[in-house]
């Protein structure tokens, strides 16, 4: 493991304090390091890495990345600002406890300060992994969490809503049991009305983390506050954003001839600037 800096300690206990805190507070999700920075140059308090905006910004399809090419670009992420860093990393690329575990180490290595672990298998004839063995993976990524020696913030995925499967009671109970393995943070992606969300938020006694800019999720950062969320991530949105803007833009000028939407594009001056406040090019 790379040497841990009082720097890195401090960037820990800094992630880990933004969820004891009152109300919620957003995380955008950049998926390389100009976005990182300019993020930080918007000042919000922590990133995280998105595996699908950094899959799509690649030319590979969601759920295509090796572990090394997602420990490489959370590096470069968490290297390109003094904010902390929290690394979307799957399902912990593999089936198997101890393959979670071995993430979660290999992790802090890279500069990033908290992860996240899903119980999707990445299998469209079995996408949810069983109860008992989603716990137990949950729980050897805890214990290698909790043995390093900084406050690694580990996050809890339930996917049940990402793969088709609506059922809160049954999202419920893996969060709980997420929450008993040793998980700080507790997500279920894909919950949308404010119902579920405070059913869920009655249910667990650990900050929980929602997903807003998915269609038909579009509560607030005060509304989610006053439900009881603590972190609010936008997943691949903002990347699919910038997709969506430069698409349109291809289209006008193959099938208009035209190129009004350069009156949109951000200003090279602004630009330059954001990324000089950093250094320059390192």
């Amino acid at each position: 493991m790379t040497n841990i800096t009082a720097q890195m300690k401090a960037k820990a206990d800094a992630f880990y304090a933004l969820h004891q805190g009152p109300g919620a507070f957003i995380i955008p999700n950049p998926w390389d390091r100009g976005s990182a920075r300019i993020l930080a140059h918007l000042s919000f308090k922590a990133l995280a890495t998105t595996s699908m905006g950094y899959a799509f910004s690649i030319g590979q399809r969601d759920n295509s990345l090796t572990r090394e090419q997602t420990l490489a670009n959370a590096a470069d992420i968490a290297a390109a600002t003094e904010l902390p860093v929290n690394a979307d990393l799957e399902n912990g690329f593999g089936d198997a406890p101890e393959r979670a575990a071995e993430t979660i180490r290999l992790t802090a290595a890279t500069g990033i300060v908290g992860g996240s672990i899903e119980d999707a298998s990445g299998r469209d004839e079995d996408p949810i992994y069983e109860l008992g063995l989603a716990k137990a993976r949950i729980e050897a990524a805890a214990v290698a969490a909790h043995a390093l020696p900084y406050k690694f913030t580990l996050t809890a995925r339930a996917e049940n809503y990402l793969w088709g499967r609506p059922d809160l009671g049954d999202t419920i109970r893996r969060l709980q049991a997420y929450q008993e393995a040793g998980a700080d943070v507790l997500y279920a992606p894909g919950l949308k009305t404010a119902e579920d969300i405070a059913a869920v938020v009655s249910s667990i006694d650990r900050p929980l983390n929602v997903v807003m800019g998915l269609v038909g999720a579009q509560l607030g950062l005060e509304e989610l506050s006053k439900l009881g969320v603590k972190r609010i991530s936008v997943g691949s949105s903002l990347q699919r954003a910038a997709l969506g803007e430069f698409v349109r833009a291809a289209r006008e000028m193959q099938t208009q001839g035209t190129f009004t939407y350069a009156a949109h594009a951000a200003a090279p001056k602004e630009m330059t600037a954001i990324f000089d406040s950093f250094g320059g090019v390192a």
